[in-house]
């Protein structure tokens, strides 16, 4: 019987490091453990994350400077620049810069045929606290913000902010990069969205370990008022429960989402061949 009782556990701590879909950690960090954490004013390591790496960066309130897109045209950057005006005060907190790696990222992508849909992009900045609605889905031809939320980020990535990044199977961690959004199907989490990286050494494993868009109770207002923060996922960008069934049928199959966050490297911020794609063919 006792073997019996020894095998029942083990297969049961398997189930719980099988992936996102099994587990979410909704870790109960006191809020005066927290606030003590969140005085650190170290200054942030700007170093790029590789595949493996878990580089912290401090788990403060201050930002890590995020960097041009290099390359990219004076129209193109001034055409970003009034876009993200046009969005307006929902858009407020998106960050000029990471908006322009969204921007930048999709007009690279979507003449590959790699992204199917025309004139939308989501994009999350992982390096906000969690207690920020730090994602967008946005429409570009009518400068529009469609949906803004609150996201998850993997409990291998830090509390209030996520500082560490990783492509690497049970790290639970949230992967930086483009993806693109695939099918949907009714999983543990109810109604979900698969994603695939686009990012090799970044989030290319993602579709392997069910990194994908579902609902999650630890995302909401309720929690962070009871806790001080989020709750964490097993590294997908879990959405609040009122919110995500409006935002995962309007990522319908083949448009882009960027996670983007301190460290980020990929192919398709490649500001000059952005430029030319705005030139022929604007946000189309």
């Amino acid at each position: 019987m006792m073997e019996k009782g020894l095998l029942l556990r083990i297969a049961a701590g398997a189930l719980l490091l099988a992936g996102c879909q099994l587990r979410a950690n909704e870790s109960e960090v006191p809020k005066a453990a927290l606030a003590t954490k969140t005085a650190t004013t170290s200054a942030p390591d700007t170093t790029a994350t590789q595949a493996t790496a878990t580089t912290p960066i401090p788990d403060s309130l201050r930002l890590t400077p995020v960097a041009t897109v290099p390359g990219v045209p004076d129209t193109l950057r001034q055409a970003i620049r009034q876009l993200h005006a046009a969005l307006g005060p929902t858009a407020a907190e998106l960050r000029p810069e990471v908006l322009e790696q969204a921007c930048v990222g999709y007009l690279t992508l979507h003449p590959t045929g790699r992204i199917e849909r025309g004139g939308l992009l989501a994009v999350a900045d992982m390096d906000l606290p969690n207690t920020t609605e730090r994602f967008w889905v946005i429409d570009l031809k009518n400068a529009q913000v469609l949906h803004r939320s609150y996201v998850a980020h993997g409990e291998g990535s830090g509390h209030l902010r996520a500082t560490r990044f990783s492509n690497e199977e049970k790290s639970a961690c949230t992967s930086l990069g483009f993806y693109r959004t695939a099918g949907t199907y009714d999983g543990i989490h109810g109604y979900s969205r698969r994603i695939e990286g686009l990012d090799k050494g970044q989030n290319a494993n993602a579709f392997d370990r069910y990194v994908v868009l579902h609902a999650a109770d630890y995302v909401s207002p309720k929690y962070i008022e009871k806790y001080g923060h989020l709750g964490y996922s097993r590294g997908c960008p879990a959405l609040p429960p009122e919110q995500f069934k409006e935002i995962i049928a309007t990522m319908r199959v083949g448009s882009m989402m960027l996670l983007s966050g301190p460290g980020i490297k990929s192919r398709w911020l490649d500001g000059p061949a952005a430029g030319r794609r705005f030139v022929q063919r604007g946000w189309r």
